[in-house]
């Protein structure tokens, strides 16, 4: 089975169901407590690897109970830890959620994420030598995505990037990614040009494109996903379900998606398979208690079948 390396950040999730977004200065009474592993790069980890994928994880935490439960987490879904550094006097990584109306917003202290260096990856060069493809997002320092990118390359192994959170990216960065999967405001921010619709998606890929990305898939939301097949651009409709919490959607998009393209799916089968794991990941609350299992995957398309 081919290996898909991920390298991110690893944070404990501290959230709460609230009746409104506050406004600046006020306080929001709210319920629904939930305390669960997330970070985008170990909900990625964790989504590929309950998808059946060979999965190892870069990453750091810090020596303490969350780093401890956050390992424990990762071994318990199969995500090998081995390359995850445990560090001394460096707290692990939050994130603060407020899940309002099936949406969510997010503060996230980085912790430990923000020590993931360039030579705590290039100590795991022989992992990355061997992976068939690399994950990663941006919740960790930009010097060592482009490290991990151009290690990467070195190798031909194949890069998708979520850019999340959004920020601008170089041409460098960007003429080095195999597959990127921004949402629409990360397209904003990497092209400078307003998204207000999906034509105006469909001409933001085509400026990604002229930027060195060979693959750009624009993930919608409830408007589902925009990608382009070569120079066609196509347009595939989300699952429709009742949201509960969109914590960790994009996450088990990609991870689903790494997982199929590992696996030697096509481009269209991989997002539609990726399409279906976004759409039942957001049925359920938090992140990682939210992923869903090939077996519930494979439910799913047994019924749509019918």
């Amino acid at each position: 089975m081919s290996k898909i390396t991920v390298v991110g950040s690893l944070n404990m999730d501290i959230s709460i169901t609230v009746p409104k977004i506050p406004d600046l200065g006020e306080t929001v009474i709210g319920d629904g407590l939930m305390l669960c592993p997330g970070g985008k790069g170990a909900n990625q980890a964790v989504a590929a690897a309950k998808l059946g994928g060979k999965v190892s994880m870069i990453g750091c935490v810090g020596n303490d109970a969350h780093g401890k439960s956050l390992l424990n987490n990762l071994s318990v879904n199969n995500v090998d830890i081995d390359s995850v550094k445990v560090l001394d006097d460096i707290p692990s990584g939050l994130a603060l959620i407020g899940i309002y109306d099936g949406d969510n917003m997010i503060f996230v202290y980085p912790g430990a994420n923000s020590h993931i260096t360039p030579e705590i990856i290039e100590a795991n060069e022989e992992l990355i030598k061997d992976s068939s493809l690399m994950v990663l997002q941006l919740e960790i320092p930009m010097e060592t995505v482009e490290f991990a990118v151009s290690l990467s390359k070195k190798y031909k192994v194949k890069v998708l990037l979520d850019p999340a959170p959004a920020r601008q990216l170089s041409d460098k960065l960007l003429s080095q990614v195999d597959i990127l999967t921004p949402n629409q405001n990360e397209c904003e921010i990497i092209t400078g040009k307003k998204i207000e619709d999906i034509d105006d998606v469909k001409k933001a890929i085509s400026v990604i494109k002229d930027m060195g990305v060979k693959q750009v898939i624009v993930t919608m939301g409830s408007q589902g996903v925009i990608y382009n097949r070569q120079n066609e651009i196509i347009h595939k409709p989300a699952q429709k379900v009742k949201v509960v919490d969109t914590t960790a959607a994009g996450d088990s998009f990609n991870g689903a998606l790494a997982v199929a393209l590992s696996q030697g799916k096509s481009l269209d089968e991989a997002i539609d398979f990726a399409n279906i794991v976004g759409s039942l990941t957001v049925t359920k609350k938090g992140a990682q208690p939210s992923l869903p299992t090939i077996e519930d995957v494979r439910c799913i398309i047994k019924h749509t079948n019918k």
